[in-house]
């Protein structure tokens, strides 16, 4: 796969674009605020993470092609999605289980779900297990989401 800088850029679209979301939900949600502003700026470290890489690896071809979807078409359908719900959000806010439903979504999806594998991969590239270290704290917020419904009853 041939990385481009539009797809580095959409990528990082797409994790600034959950943080926005998140943090609407964290605005929006004050009993689950400190779980909502955890994960929002964890995305934001994901997108810190891949403009990093972007700078500093790309051009020497060492950014490891695992972080980033395979498709530029499915990544801009994702931002464009995202954008969608951060709009709908602010005109009409939805309920705090839907809140949930939407992000657990998210992070199912086809952009979220793939650096989520990349950063979870048993034998992965140097550089790919730097990118693991870097961001061993900030994952798997498909579960968590899972586990804080389930803790809080929602």
């Amino acid at each position: 796969m041939k990385i481009t800088n539009e797809l580095f850029q959409e990528a990082i679209e797409l994790e600034m674009n959950v943080y926005e979301l998140y943090s609407i939900f964290h605005d929006y949600f004050p009993e689950d605020a400190d779980f909502w502003w955890e994960i929002s700026l964890e995305e934001k470290n994901h997108a810190a993470l891949i403009r990093s890489g972007q700078e500093h690896l790309a051009e020497m071809k060492l950014f490891p092609d695992e972080i980033l979807p395979d498709s530029l078409e499915t990544i801009k359908e994702e931002n464009e999605k995202i954008r969608q719900i951060i709009e709908k959000w602010k005109q009409i806010p939805g309920t705090r289980k839907e809140a949930f439903q939407t992000a657990f979504q998210l992070e199912n999806s086809a952009g979220e779900a793939h650096f989520q594998e990349a950063m979870t991969e048993d034998k992965p590239s140097k550089v790919l297990e730097i990118f693991q270290q870097l961001n061993e704290e900030d994952k798997d917020h498909a579960q968590r989401i899972k586990n804080y419904l389930e803790e809080k009853n929602i």
